[in-house]
């Protein structure tokens, strides 16, 4: 489920006619509005969540409370069907079990902006008290009298759902491995530097192995140079210009360790600790990672966002997620890019023109476009092309970065739309055909090869 960001009148976003998808969905949620007879605002909590429900002329039929347990959710279908008539309902969030629960009783659901949400709370209690019922009141005026230009909460496959949600706890699985990762490099530092110095990239499992295998530097010297030399040979690691590095570093680990027994005795621990810890998370962390690429290659869109340059096995799942396979959610391209948070927001008083960073999107896939826009600069000669001439614009590699996921969505959503695959000799050929300033920076022999 997600909040559906409206189109950003942006002079960085070129305006378009509207195109048939936009009007298919606006007429759409028109028509899904124009039958509702009563409007509910819904105000949700971790135990109970209040309701309040008021006519078209903005009489209150109701107002009640109910715990968030089987009871109250049947107690809460009994008095949506007896108010006889469809139920729109408005709540402060696009995602979660309160949200799934409401579309299983059959009533259209509308997602509020938690921004606007305060805004609606100040119009009905201008002298800013607040409580549950109050909130629930004034959602259920507001879907009311502005709904009608409101997007409805379109229900999402299991199989997009699914892919989702893991991804996002993939993502969350990592952040966990990283505070890992800096917690047993703290630990070594005070006791153990030879072992940082020995490695450098710690995300590796062989180095959790080495913790595990040689804790302390006296154990690591106790140990030989034959079992050191078996270690790497072990892991693969035994490459001749660094396993001689690596192994002058063990020869003189306990020179340069912590002058305190009791301080290796117990950092000694904790670093163990720690790498049992990591060893553990990296499985359930591989193991999702199996079940998001099987998922990922059974979806219908799999083969559509597997065909993107620099995609790769882990963000273009991610990105699949994040979009969804539904296309009326985004009916434009405008719309697509807002809620990456690529575009920006523009604010204009008279002469004064700004265009600022947009804080309010979809904080997952931002982050996925950061990272793909950054790939594919590494297999697409027009990406890269595209983000050294904004470098040379003087933005920031962020920014650049950003520009270039704008100009990526655009083509993600008409590839999304048409349902193919992304051709990078065709987008070159399109280019060329429309004059594009982009090709003028690429070399002659890419631009002869494609048309």
């Amino acid at each position: 489920m997600r909040d559906v960001v409206p189109v950003p009148s942006s002079p960085s976003v070129p305006s378009s006619p509207p195109v048939p998808t936009a009007v298919a969905a606006a007429t759409a949620d028109a028509a899904v509005f124009g039958t509702l007879r009563f409007f509910a605002g819904f105000d949700w909590a971790t135990t109970k969540h209040d309701v309040a429900v008021v006519d078209g002329a903005g009489h209150v039929v109701g107002t009640w409370s109910f715990p968030d347990d089987a009871g109250g959710w049947a107690q809460l279908r009994e008095k949506f069907q007896a108010l006889g008539g469809p139920v729109g309902v408005a709540l402060e969030t696009s995602r979660g079990a309160a949200v799934e629960r409401l579309l299983t009783l059959g009533v259209t659901v509308y997602p509020m902006n938690p921004k606007a949400a305060e805004r609606y709370r100040d119009r009905k209690a201008p002298s800013g008290i607040k409580d549950d019922g109050l909130d629930a009141w004034s959602f259920a005026d507001a879907l009311r009298t502005d709904g009608h230009g409101w997007r409805r909460l379109l229900a999402e496959d299991p199989a997009t759902q699914e892919l989702r949600i893991l991804c996002r706890d993939e993502i969350g699985l990592i952040e966990q491995r990283t505070a890992l990762l800096q917690q047993l490099k703290a630990a070594l530092h005070e006791y153990y530097p030879a072992a940082l110095e020995a490695f450098d990239d710690w995300a590796k499992p062989f180095t959790w192995a080495f913790v595990r295998q040689f804790p302390t530097p006296g154990e690591l010297q106790r140990a030989g140079r034959r079992k050191q030399q078996n270690f790497l040979h072990k892991h693969k690691l035994y490459r001749p210009e660094l396993a001689d590095q690596r192994l002058e570093v063990f020869s003189r680990a306990a020179a340069f360790a912590s002058p305190s027994a009791a301080v290796t005795r117990a950092k000694s621990l904790l670093a163990d600790t720690l790498a049992r810890q990591l060893q553990t998370l990296q499985q359930q962390i591989d193991a999702y990672r199996r079940r998001i690429e099987k998922l990922f290659d059974e979806h219908p869109d799999g083969k559509l966002f597997a065909s993107l340059p620099g995609g790769g096995r882990r963000l273009a799942p991610r990105l699949l997620g994040e979009i969804g396979a539904n296309r009326q959610v985004f009916p434009s391209a405008q719309a697509l890019q807002a809620y990456g948070g690529t575009a920006p927001i523009t604010l204009q008083s008279g002469k004064r023109l700004l265009n600022k960073f947009r804080r309010m999107c979809d904080k997952t896939l931002r982050h996925t476009l950061h990272l793909y826009a950054d790939e594919s600069r590494k297999c697409c000669a027009w990406a890269q092309a595209y983000y050294q001439q904004k470098r040379e614009e003087g933005k920031r590699h962020a920014h650049a970065l950003r520009c270039l996921a704008q100009r990526w969505l655009k083509i993600i959503w008409r590839c999304w739309q048409d349902g193919v695959c992304y051709d990078e000799a065709l987008h070159t050929r399109n280019q060329v055909r429309h004059g594009s300033w982009v090709i003028a920076l690429l070399p002659e022999e890419l631009t002869a090869v494609s048309s």
